[in-house]
């Protein structure tokens, strides 16, 4: 059993983590956790075909951008949102979501995550959750479970990229190894992006990736393709 942690004023800390919620949140996180991530490529398929994305330089370039411009970063400041947001405004911030999606599959991909991990979450810890966009689900169950904020959206980035170095992997020559080199170099992106996002709050949604959610438009129409978006 893990040992007592003293009771402390406001949300947990990262240091005061219990044994067991940081089990709860690796495992929310996994790639084995059963969301659908396997199945979307956030637009990356695409660039691949169209040659701006050909080797693990302007892979991690393109992931770079995409956590800094796109949307790791305004995930990051939902989660947030999510996590501090009173139960009747989730419905607003899960149509602000939707709203922000640049394509079809985008919100779809963010959508049917969020509806699988929602689904999921309430059979296994039974939360009540209902079924919300990815980043709103993740940072409500977060809430819901006491776990604390700042891993919680750190391992959620990690996540994101980690998902779309796997999609890489079926997409292009890299090699494992190069993967796990990528997702390396990217740890300092993923803690100044989320350590900027949770400064944060809804005024500061947007971006400028510009090059990623054209991607995403053009892979709607990708034919033939792996991925769903």
């Amino acid at each position: 059993m893990a040992t007592a942690i003293p009771t402390t004023t406001g949300p947990p800390t990262i240091t005061a983590m219990r044994t067991e919620a940081l089990l709860t949140l690796a495992q929310w996180l996994s790639p084995s956790y059963p969301v659908g991530g396997f199945a979307w490529s956030h637009g990356l398929e695409a660039a691949v075909a169209a040659g701006a994305v050909t080797d693990a330089a302007t892979l991690e370039g393109w992931l770079s951008d995409l956590l800094r411009h796109g949307t790791g970063r305004n995930d990051g400041i939902l989660l947030k949102a999510a996590y501090e947001a009173e139960p009747e405004s989730l419905s607003d911030l899960a149509d602000l979501v939707a709203a922000l999606a640049p394509s079809a599959t985008r919100r779809a991909e963010t959508c049917e995550q969020g509806t699988a991990f929602a689904r999921t979450t309430r059979a296994a810890w039974g939360l009540d959750l209902p079924d919300l966009p990815y980043p709103v689900a993740v940072g409500r169950a977060a809430r819901l479970a006491d776990l604390p904020l700042e891993p919680v959206a750190q391992l959620y980035a990690q996540s994101m990229v980690s998902n779309l170095i796997q999609a890489a992997l079926r997409l292009m020559p890299l090699g494992q190894t190069a993967g796990a080199e990528i997702l390396a170099r990217l740890s300092s992106v993923v803690a100044d992006v989320v350590g900027d996002a949770l400064t944060c709050d809804l005024d500061d949604l947007g971006g400028c990736a510009f090059a990623i959610d054209t991607a995403a438009m053009r892979g709607q129409a990708l034919e033939p393709r792996i991925f769903r978006s």
